[in-house]
């Protein structure tokens, strides 16, 4: 399976995590250390240049106590909020 050319999107989701976690005072080590990710993949992520699997994006949305509709449904308003899809 190929990565997703929707760059938009990817860098929602990075944008989204980081504003997550920056919400419950959370570094990035403490994050990756919740959801048993090394840092560099989780400060990947959040620059748009690493597309986590689903069950990494549930243990991300585990390790921030969001249910992972929740999380996702954040990442796809700001997604949708982003100005080339408005």
């Amino acid at each position: 399976m190929r990565a997703s050319t929707n760059s938009a999107l990817i860098r929602a989701l990075g944008v989204e995590l980081k504003v997550c976690r920056l919400e419950r005072g959370l570094t990035q080590e403490d994050l990756a250390a919740r959801a048993d990710l090394d840092r560099p993949y989780v400060t990947l992520i959040e620059a748009a240049r690493k597309q986590p699997t689903l069950s990494v994006l549930h243990r991300l949305a585990t390790a921030l106590e969001l249910p992972l509709g929740v999380f996702l449904t954040r990442v796809e308003r700001r997604y949708l909020d982003t100005p080339e899809n408005l």
